[in-house]
């Protein structure tokens, strides 16, 4: 049952990506384009998008445990740090460049287009290639927990 929510959940977020159109590179650059066309119709998107979070969590936050696991993952990590910022700085110039993020590009695949599987292909070869090299040097995280066989 609980892979069974996990699609719908899926399926419900990426039907929203869809009619939201934030799976329509064009109208992302758009909205990021403050001094050009900018499209401010996607302020309406993250407003929906903060009120289902805070309702969402309002609720999460009153229960024990979730209803279909046995307790709630959170991050375990709370301190903002270089590896954060740099990831979050990297992450949005990437956005800002090409006006896909990771799940209105997957999303974008059901469309076709050469441009969406290219940008899909280079975001997977960028998370392989991140993967080995941070298993690799031994002065990240990762890595130092590969020498102490914790990975």
């Amino acid at each position: 049952m609980a892979k069974f929510v996990a699609f719908l959940c899926g399926l419900i977020f990426g039907l929203g990506l869809v009619v939201s159109q934030m799976s329509n590179p064009a109208k992302v650059l758009n909205f990021l384009d403050f001094a050009g066309t900018w499209d401010p119709s996607l302020v309406f998107v993250m407003i929906g998008a903060i009120f289902a979070t805070a309702v969402g969590y309002r609720l999460a936050w009153r229960m024990k445990s979730p209803k279909f696991d046995t307790a709630f993952h959170l991050p375990q990590k709370t301190r903002i740090d270089a590896r954060l910022v740099g990831g979050a700085a990297l992450f949005g110039i990437g956005w800002g460049l090409v006006g896909f993020c990771p799940g209105p590009a997957l999303t974008a695949l059901s469309f076709g287009g050469w441009q969406t599987l290219l940008f899909v292909a280079a975001m997977a070869a960028g998370m392989i290639i991140f993967d080995q090299l941070s298993k690799a040097l031994p002065s990240s995280p990762r890595g130092r927990e590969a020498l102490v066989g914790k990975d």
